[in-house]
């Protein structure tokens, strides 16, 4: 459906607008269907990002600052997400022995459980959205959102 038709709009748009809309949209469509998934976990987008962070260290622990340096959404309150993730059990904090002004961050069994059978449903839902289009144009739609994001206003 194109966009003129969702947002009901029947006056011409600039191609720029246009394309925006189509992008900010696309991004809420996306989000809403990951979010399905997340809900049955009581997890939000952003606490089941830093549980993948947390993985990726192979059972070493890190710092807010590296949690935070990853995060796709880099406006996200990490301490409050680490709280969240504390209270829930899928998390560890302790103050790092080197420098008592550091917190360690690690992910805990009941976490790495969590994002095990968590997983493979994300990755059901990521393989049925690429499948709507080819090789080539996940790799031109991959190259021109990477460009997109180049753009100094």
């Amino acid at each position: 459906m194109k966009i003129e038709e969702i947002i009901k709009t029947t006056s011409p748009m600039a191609i720029g607008k246009k394309t925006v809309l189509n992008i900010m949209y696309t991004q809420n469509v996306l989000a809403e269907k990951f979010n399905e998934i997340l809900k049955a976990y009581d997890l939000s987008p952003e606490q089941f990002n830093v549980l993948r962070i947390l993985k990726g260290q192979n059972g070493k622990p890190t710092n807010m600052c590296v949690i935070q340096e990853r995060m796709i959404a880099k406006t996200s309150n990490t301490t409050r997400l680490v709280d969240k993730l504390l209270l829930k059990e899928l998390v560890t904090r302790e103050i790092c022995p080197g420098n008592r002004r550091k917190m360690e961050i690690a992910i805990t069994e009941k976490g790495l459980e969590l994002l095990a059978d968590l997983n493979p449903k994300v990755e059901h839902h990521e393989c049925l959205l690429a499948q709507k289009l080819s090789a080539e144009e996940l790799e031109q739609l991959n190259y021109l959102l990477e460009k997109l994001r180049t753009i100094n206003p």
